[in-house]
C-alpha cells in the first residue's frame, strides 16, 4: 500500500453526495444517497426512489438522500425503471367475426360498426352514393336538351345590349360593332344614370342620350329576327 493512500482525499460518486472522503475515515453510514436515477417530465423534477419531488432545480438538488452506506469511488449501477409492456389487443378468428357480423343488424345493413369493423371505403361509399347518383340521373333525364339554332348571317338581327338596340346581320357583326353599356340603369332621387360609366342626369331625355361607354359584340335572341 502506498504510503499516504489511506488519508487522500477522494470524492464519493454516488447520487446526491459527491462528499470527499479519505479511505481511513469512510465508516458504514456516512454516505447519504439516492439509489436511484432523477426523473424529470412536465416541469417536475423527482427522485424514482422515494418520490420526492420538486419544481426548482435548486431545491430538487438539495433533497436528502434516502439511503447510507458507505462513501465510494465506483460509480454506482443504477436499475431504469421496468418498462411497460402494452396489452395486446385480443383477436378473434375470422369464423367467428363473419358469424357475428351476420348476426349484427347494422353489418347486414352497410352501416359501419365499432364491434366487427367497417365494410371496405370503396363499397360504403358506393352504398352511400347510390341514392344520391340515382337522383342525378333523373335530373339529367328530365332536363331538356339543348336546342342547336342556325342562323343565317345575312338575315337581320336587333342588339340586346343596353344602350344599342341597333339593327345588324351577322356577317358584320366583330369585337368593336356595338357601342353600349354594360352597367345597369339606376334611377334614384330623381336622378337617373348608368353605374358602369358613373353619368347622371335629371331628365329622361337627357338619360338616353349618354353616350355608350363599352365596345363589343353585337348579342340578340334568334327568335328577334327582323
Amino acid at each position: 500500500m502506498e504510503v499516504g493512500s489511506e488519508t487522500k482525499k477522494l470524492q464519493c460518486q454516488r447520487i446526491g453526495c459527491n462528499a470527499m472522503f479519505t479511505d481511513a475515515d469512510n465508516p458504514q453510514g456516512s454516505c447519504q444517497f439516492h439509489a436511484s436515477v432523477p426523473f424529470f417530465h412536465d416541469g417536475m423534477k423527482e427522485w424514482s426512489c422515494c418520490k420526492q419531488r420538486s419544481h426548482d432545480f435548486s431545491l430538487f438538488l438539495e433533497i436528502p438522500g434516502c439511503k447510507t452506506g458507505k462513501h465510494t469511488t465506483e460509480k454506482p449501477v443504477l436499475a431504469k425503471p421496468a418498462p411497460k409492456h402494452p396489452l395486446a389487443a385480443p383477436t378473434s378468428s375470422p369464423d367467428a367475426n363473419a358469424a357475428t357480423k351476420g348476426s349484427c343488424s347494422r353489418c347486414r345493413q352497410g352501416f359501419f360498426c365499432s364491434d366487427h369493423g367497417s365494410q371496405p371505403k370503396e363499397q360504403t361509399r358506393q352504398t352511400l352514393n347510390t341514392p344520391v347518383q340515382a337522383e342525378e340521373e333523373k335530373i339529367e333525364s328530365l332536363a331538356p336538351p339543348i336546342k342547336k339554332v342556325v342562323i343565317d348571317i345575312n338575315q337581320p338581327q336587333v342588339c340586346n345590349n343596353k344602350g344599342c338596340g341597333k339593327t345588324f346581320k351577322e356577317r358584320d357583326n366583330h369585337e368593336t360593332a356595338c357601342s353600349y353599356h354594360p352597367g345597369p340603369p339606376v334611377f334614384h332621387d330623381r336622378l337617373k344614370g348608368w353605374k358602369c360609366c358613373d353619368v347622371h342626369v335629371n331628365e329622361f331625355d337627357e338619360f338616353m342620350e349618354i353616350p355608350p361607354c363599352t365596345k363589343g359584340w353585337h348579342i340578340s335572341s334568334p327568335n328577334q329576327a327582323v
